[in-house]
């Protein structure tokens, strides 16, 4: 059966004749931007690297304050940041090895303004708490 008026048997028995001739051929390179070429990207080091992108700042409150006479320091950190991480970078900064690392998670909360917003939220927050030996101590500068 032929469809649009072509049959396959016919198109078969036809002999096929091969061009002997050479053709010419252009290839053609692409062009690069050498300026785009010679960029990098520069991607921030792990936060492991960077013991002051683990450690954000010492937080000071009346609770962190008691812990701190039992030798338990409180730091913001970094939402990445793990107790390994932790540990080298108070290791790093203040010189001093934790023998303990708790870390806390507190979520995100909505809170009541007095204002005519009438409501807002109080950011997430990682905090760890440093466990160290007796003898050694952590100066803040006031």
């Amino acid at each position: 059966m032929a469809l649009f008026g072509k049959n396959k048997k016919e198109e078969e028995k036809k002999p096929v004749v091969e061009k002997t001739t050479k053709e010419k051929t252009v290839s053609k390179k692409p062009t690069i931007n050498k300026s785009a070429a010679k960029k990098t990207v520069k991607t921030a080091p792990p936060l492991s690297i960077v013991p002051e992108k683990v450690l954000l700042r010492p937080r000071v409150t009346e609770k962190s304050a008691q812990h701190t006479a039992k030798n338990v320091y409180t730091f913001e950190i970094s939402p990445r940041a793990t107790k390994p991480m932790v540990k080298a970078a108070v290791k790093a900064i203040y010189g001093v090895s934790a023998t303990k690392i708790a870390i806390v998670r507190t979520p995100a909360k909505k809170v009541r303004l007095r204002t005519r917003r009438g409501y807002g939220t109080k950011s997430a927050l990682k905090k760890a708490y440093v466990y160290l030996k007796k003898g050694d101590r952590i100066e803040f500068a006031s």
